[in-house]
């Protein structure tokens, strides 16, 4: 993947959910929900304050994080489909 997200935006592929419940009943692509965990694939360098300093981001490249379900914009590379959004989008960072 040849993408470097800018300032303090990441991009995140969302992590596939489970398309069967725990009685075994199989869940139809069209009606499942758009997962609200992604892995992160690329972080941006960071956002600068008013006397131009760079502020780093706290998150880094493959953490495992949760985001809003409207959250960040969606777009396709590589037959991938992918999520661009602000740090601030992103509410947690999952601890392993």
């Amino acid at each position: 993947m040849n993408l470097r997200p800018l300032h303090d935006r990441v991009i995140i592929k969302r992590l596939d959910t489970e398309t069967k419940t725990a009685s075994g009943i199989v869940i139809p692509d069209n009606a499942t929900e758009k997962p609200d965990q992604g892995e992160i694939l690329a972080v941006g360098p960071g956002k600068r304050d008013d006397s131009g300093k760079t502020i780093a981001l706290d998150v880094k490249v493959g953490d495992r994080v949760l985001f809003g379900k409207y959250a960040g914009q969606t777009v396709k590379v590589e037959g991938d489909e992918l999520l661009v959004m602000r740090e601030e989008d992103i509410m947690a960072v999952v601890q392993k």
